[in-house]
């Protein structure tokens, strides 16, 4: 059978990639055009906000980059929602309600994929051939369920006009991107690090006498610890202090207690800061600045929240990371524009390498689960791929030399690769024996 076109969806925490395989195994990234700027990674972001009043009033969804353009935008009482992926294996998740509409989580993937086949511009038909959607190795959360988020994944897609579409663990979407470049036989170990979660598997490629590439899964593991972890550290070192972590306030009674702690675990994820303009978590902060010992950092944390600037502050942070992997030392200046807010820090890689020490260790536990599932040590690996941005962190690039030996450690392009090699994947006649289960 000769499939018209192969597309390979890799649905991520933080970024969505598409590409596209056509019948001659050329092989294209989706692009999404943004202020005048082709974009080949697509937001996983929605927003939601209403257009006129009462009975007549309409809803609007934006997705992607559109979705930030909204938010920024200010549109009354609009819903912004992002890293809804880390609730597919939830079970304590069922619903949120969006204005007048309740939402479970296929709702939402389905409006997310609606808007990016809408923003692709007409170059996305997911009925003209096979389509291979990328799945982690394990689904961030607590306990995650993932017979419920293969189901909510299956509803969503369902939705959408496709009846038939494998499923792969995006690691083995990277495997067979990278095992193109492979001439002989190789036991390759993948590590593919996201927004929410890290991936790995272990891989045995071949090619027959033809040239055809074969393929072995031996083993599989993954975590719920990838970049946004990462940038959470910085945060809560460098961004809390600045916006009273830490702090104190006096009681009714008199008593000197601490500020409450939940208030900065929403620091950990921009859009939850958000959330806190409309959950009643804002009145309490200005409740609370009135009776604080020292009220000006807590005063700098409601003008975060109440001018929406989380998202501008989480872009700061992320560049200093991203500085932190070329350079000894980088600086943290964030200036909130019309505000109090401003966010003054230094942070060395060796003090950031201490911060993210404990992630670090509990990424090496996954690779050594991966090469247990495999029943290999790490000597019979011939080759490591990496690919995400958190592969360029120092310290996680380190990991892996340690482990491997750094003439085996290589790394291709940190946001394609699993889309690619997913739509490359479609194009097999053998596909369902790389596939995790079908929708």
């Amino acid at each position: 059978m000769t499939i018209p076109v192969s597309i390979g969806i890799d649905f991520g925490t933080t970024n969505t990639v598409v590409a596209l395989a056509d019948p001659d195994g050329r092989v294209e990234g989706v692009t999404f055009r943004h202020r005048d700027a082709d974009l080949r990674t697509y937001l996983s972001a929605l927003s939601f906000w209403q257009e006129g009043r009462g009975l007549s009033a309409r809803t609007r969804v934006a997705g992607g980059p559109f979705a930030v353009d909204a938010f920024l935008e200010g549109h009354l009482g609009l819903r912004f929602i992002q890293s809804f992926k880390s609730f597919a294996a939830s079970a304590a998740f069922k619903e949120t309600r969006i204005f007048r509409d309740r939402f479970q989580f296929e709702d939402l993937l389905a409006a997310f994929v609606r808007t990016l086949l809408a923003d692709a511009g007409g170059s996305l038909d997911l009925s003209a051939g096979r389509v291979v959607i990328g799945r982690p190795v394990r689904f961030v959360g607590h306990n995650p369920d993932e017979e419920l988020a293969m189901r909510r994944y299956s509803a969503a897609f369902r939705r959408l006009g496709i009846s038939d579409a494998l499923y792969a663990y995006e690691p083995v979407g990277a495997a067979f991107f990278y095992a193109q470049r492979l001439e002989g036989e190789a036991t390759v170990l993948i590590a593919d690090f996201g927004g929410g979660t890290s991936d790995f598997s272990v891989m045995r490629f071949a090619r027959g006498g033809d040239g055809r590439l074969t393929a072995t899964p031996l083993g599989h593991s993954g975590l719920g610890i990838a970049g946004d972890a990462l940038d959470a550290r910085i945060v809560e070192h460098l961004v809390a202090p600045h916006l009273g972590k830490g702090g104190t306030y006096r009681s009714m009674g008199g008593k000197l207690l601490p500020l409450p702690a939940h208030y900065y675990a929403s620091l950990s994820r921009w859009h939850q800061l958000a959330l806190m303009k409309f959950s009643g978590d804002l009145q309490e902060l200005q409740d609370l600045a009135k009776v604080a010992v020292d009220p000006a950092p807590l005063a700098r944390f409601i003008d975060v929240v109440e001018n929406d600037l989380g998202f501008a502050l989480y872009q700061a942070v992320s560049s200093t990371k991203v500085a932190l992997s070329n350079e000894e030392r980088a600086e943290l200046h964030f200036r909130g524009p019309g505000t109090s807010v401003e966010v003054k820090g230094s942070l060395t890689r060796a003090a950031f390498e201490d911060l993210i020490a404990p992630d670090v260790r509990r990424i090496a536990g996954a690779v050594e689960q991966a090469l247990v599932s495999a029943q290999l040590p790490a000597s019979a690996i011939d080759q490591v791929f990496l690919t995400g941005g958190t592969s360029f962190v120092p310290a996680i690039r380190t990991l892996f030399i340690d482990l491997f030996g750094a003439e085996r450690v290589g790394s291709s392009d940190q946001f394609e690769s699993i889309a690619h090699g997913l739509a490359l994947l479609g194009r097999l006649p053998d596909a369902e024996r790389w596939a995790a289960g079908r929708l």
